[in-house]
Order: C-alpha cells, then structure tokens, then sequence
C-alpha cells in the first residue's frame, strides 16, 4: 500500500521532471532509425510532409492496385492458357483497342503521379523562394562531412563517427562534432564533395542531395520540432562508406546563438572568400 509521503514523494518528482521537459526535449531523438521499420521516419519538415503524403497517398496506392492487377493477369496466364487447357495456341497479331488501352492508360497514369511529383519537386529546388535565414555548407569527403556555417562566423568542423567501443548504443549514428540548427527557420543546405560523389541524406528532413566534387547542389528545410535527426551518406563512395553518419541537433534560436557564440571560439575559420549565396560557384576556394 502507498503510503501518504511516498505519494506526495512521487507527485513532487512529477511535477519537477514536468518543469524540466522543454530543456529535456531539444535532446530527444525524434528521427532515426529502428528495428524493423517499413515506413518513412516520421517528417520534421514541410517538405518530409509533402513527400509523405505523395508516398503513401498517391504512389502507394497506384502501385498496389498495378501490382494486384499484374499478379491477376499472371494467374489467368498460368491455369487458363496453359498447355493443357489450351493445346492450340492463339495466333492474334495484334489487337488495335487493347494496344490503345494499354498505351493511355499508363500516359493517364504518369500524368496524374506529375501532378503531384512536379511542384514538389520545384518547391524544394526554388531555394530562394523560401527566403532562407540561414545557410550552411556539407561537404563530404572519404570517409566523413565537413560543415560551413558562412552566416555565423563562417566557421567550419568536421564530423567522423564515433569508434564502436566509444558508443556501442548509437555507433553508426553518432559523430563526434554534431550539427547544430536552430528549429523554426527555414534553412538553405548547400551540399558538394571533395573528392568522390557522396549524398547527403536525412529521412526526416525530406532531403537527399549528392555532393559532387566541383558543383554545389541546394535545398532548404526548415526543422518544425526540436530534437536529434540522423542521417547518413546515400551514396556508395569506397570501403568506408558507411562509416558516414549525419547527425542534427535541431534547437531553439536562442539556444543557437549561444552555440554559435562558443562555435566560433572553438573551430576554425574557412579559409578564402567564395560567396555561398549563389549556389552554382566552383567550391574550390573552400577546400
């Protein structure tokens, strides 16, 4: 039986762990992956939204439907047309209104999916429509990301996973220096390599961009909940590729500024003087 001071105990406690949820929830992982997953990560963006109600309104449910019916027709094929059944082969040359059918209406189809796939698409490339607040650079390189922060300081830091015996709970999600973002802000993402093609990648975020050596491609996102996102090199770039983990701390602004404030006391500044505002520069200057 509980007694009266253990209750009054536990209801403090209560109340105290309440009080410190807000400070609590800028360090919970809220976009990762898990055991036995088979849907998307849960969206932290607009633009995951958009992709997944493109996914799994639209996409989903086409695909199911061709599947079934391509499964249908297979059978009917299987136990109706075979040798047995039908020793006499039919000798059709052709068939002009089934040719017709089979032609539109995979054109109907592909029309219908661009009606959705189109502006999002050009929603998440029309960077500048999105008036950014914030930009940042991810460079990758064999075998981890570098980060420029050229409105902040113009800092830059690298970020390699953690060694296993370091964090075996979180290895391969983990990396020693994690990006910091602030939640609430729409945010432009320049993504380029220094060697090999990479991808930068965050499932949540609804982003997946290669980093090519000489060219800068970029998106934006903006982050609707503060919390911890992992992400990870998507694209197959030599022994140690998947030794590339992304990792984001999404926080409040205020909280930002107090870290770019020791950001810029404790990492480095990029070196030479490329403007980062136009995404389409050679990127040689900031290696």
């Amino acid at each position: 039986m509980m007694t009266r001071s253990k209750f009054w105990s536990m209801a403090v406690g209560g109340m105290l762990t309440l009080s410190a949820l807000p400070a609590a929830a800028q360090d919970q992982v809220l976009g990762a992956p898990h055991d036995g997953g088979l849907g998307l990560q849960a969206p932290a963006t607009e633009l995951a939204k958009d992709l997944d109600f493109v996914h799994n309104d639209i996409l989903l449910p086409i695909i199911t439907v061709i599947t079934l019916f391509v499964m249908i027709l297979l059978l009917i094929v299987i136990f109706r047309f075979n040798e047995k059944r039908n020793p006499v082969p039919s000798k059709t040359a052709h068939n002009t209104l089934l040719e017709v059918v089979w032609t539109v209406v995979p054109a109907l189809i592909l029309v219908f999916i661009a009606v959705f796939s189109f502006p999002l698409l050009d929603k998440q490339l029309d960077v500048q429509a999105q008036n950014p607040e914030l930009t940042i650079r991810a460079i990758g390189h064999q075998w981890y990301w570098s980060y420029e922060y050229p409105d902040n300081g113009n800092f830059t830091f690298d970020a390699r996973v953690i060694r296993k015996a370091d964090n075996p709970q979180n290895y391969l999600l983990d990396t020693d220096n994690e990006v910091v973002l602030p939640a609430g802000v729409n945010i432009r993402i320049q993504v380029t390599a220094a060697d090999v093609i990479h991808s930068w990648t965050v499932p949540s975020f609804g982003v997946k961009h290669d980093g090519v050596p000489g060219k800068v491609n970029e998106s934006w996102f903006n982050i609707t909940e503060p919390g911890i996102y992992y992400g990870q090199c998507s694209e197959l770039c030599g022994v140690e590729h998947a030794y590339m983990p992304i990792k984001i701390h999404a926080v409040t602004k205020e909280a930002f500024q107090a870290w770019v404030a020791e950001a810029q006391q404790k990492f480095d500044k990029v070196e030479g003087t490329a403007s980062l505002q136009d995404g389409t520069q050679d990127v040689a200057a900031a290696q």
